[in-house]
């Protein structure tokens, strides 16, 4: 698989993940935080706002595949991002179910890594 084309899975796969929580906020983040959490007004608000953050970043990355050098800088900027919903999750996890936080780090710490890598790639 070339690194523009996993890019662009990973930047589907961001904006599926934010359409998915707008949609449906209670339902993706009870995985996440639990179901007491997912139900509190507030959670919800700050899930509309991830989820709009993640669609617009994984749009982002999809409109810029066809520049490689833009693209990489749009995949650092995700992986960031990844990188601090790993952290916050990590120093949040003792308020957290144990599965949630074991998926989420796993996910948002995969896709860091993955948008790392691949912003590398393609500014070669």
């Amino acid at each position: 698989m070339t690194p523009r084309r996993a890019a662009g899975l990973l930047a589907a796969g961001r904006a599926a993940l934010g359409l998915a929580v707008l949609a449906a906020p209670e339902q993706v983040t009870s995985r996440w935080l639990g179901d007491a959490h997912a139900r509190h007004p507030a959670v919800r608000y700050l899930a509309h706002s991830l989820g709009a953050r993640d669609l617009v970043l994984g749009a982002l990355g999809l409109s810029t595949l066809g520049n490689p050098q833009i693209a990489s800088q749009v995949l650092v900027g995700c992986a960031v991002a990844d990188s601090a919903d790993a952290l916050a999750t990590v120093a949040a996890r003792s308020h957290l179910p144990r599965i949630g936080v074991i998926g989420t780090v796993g996910v948002a710490g995969a896709a860091a890594v993955a948008g790392f890598y691949l912003s590398q790639q393609l500014a070669d």
